[in-house]
């Protein structure tokens, strides 16, 4: 089974150090739900898991989260893609749970339901959160630039030694297929 996990905010859409609180503020980041798109008509499952702490602090109920979720699944549909689940933590930052990254929760517990182990999936972040979530599931953390990834790079550098980084969704996305088409098929 070949799977990516995404995270949402700067990976998928425009992210907002106000949150991303209604559909009207939700912006997919250009070229990304055509990404998805791809990967999906590549035979790739995709999945997000994303923190979002907004719940939690009462600054967005469940109906604009879901709201925004749909579209997004509209909108890929269109494409001729889809999202195959969403994992989110609403934990308030005060009172993070292990779902909440930077812990592993949300990534392991997608291995688990897939019956597949972490050390297989790609996830793909913006954050430095993101990276250690990936870190601590085994899984292999991806880098992309848009969002918060042009920081992220810049401040932890060092730490980034091993970890794939790309511009967008969209060249990881390209990468990633014409990898897969790469290996030798077997019949």
């Amino acid at each position: 089974m070949k799977i990516v996990i995404l995270d949402r905010d700067g990976v998928i859409n425009e992210d907002s150090p106000d949150y991303i609180k209604s559909l009207a503020e939700w912006r997919p980041v250009p070229g990304s739900l055509e990404a998805i798109a791809r990967l999906c008509q590549s035979g790739f499952r995709v999945f997000v898991a994303t923190n979002q702490s907004g719940l939690g602090q009462g600054l967005f109920d469940y109906d604009a989260f879901s709201s925004i979720h749909d579209r997004l699944q509209q909108q890929l549909a269109e494409l001729g893609g889809r999202i195959d689940g969403i994992a989110f933590a609403p934990d308030h930052p005060d009172a993070p749970t292990a779902m909440r990254k930077p812990a592993p929760g949300m990534l392991l517990d997608l291995a688990r339901r897939l019956n597949v182990s972490a050390d297989l999936i790609p996830f793909v972040g913006d954050s430095w959160r993101d990276i250690e979530a990936a870190r601590a599931a085994r899984a292999q953390p991806i880098l992309v630039r848009t969002g918060n990834g042009r920081r992220t790079e810049t401040r932890h550098q060092a730490e980034l030694r091993g970890v794939a980084v790309y511009d967008d969704l969209a060249a990881y996305a390209g990468a990633l297929i014409a990898a897969q088409q790469a290996l030798p098929q077997i019949s």
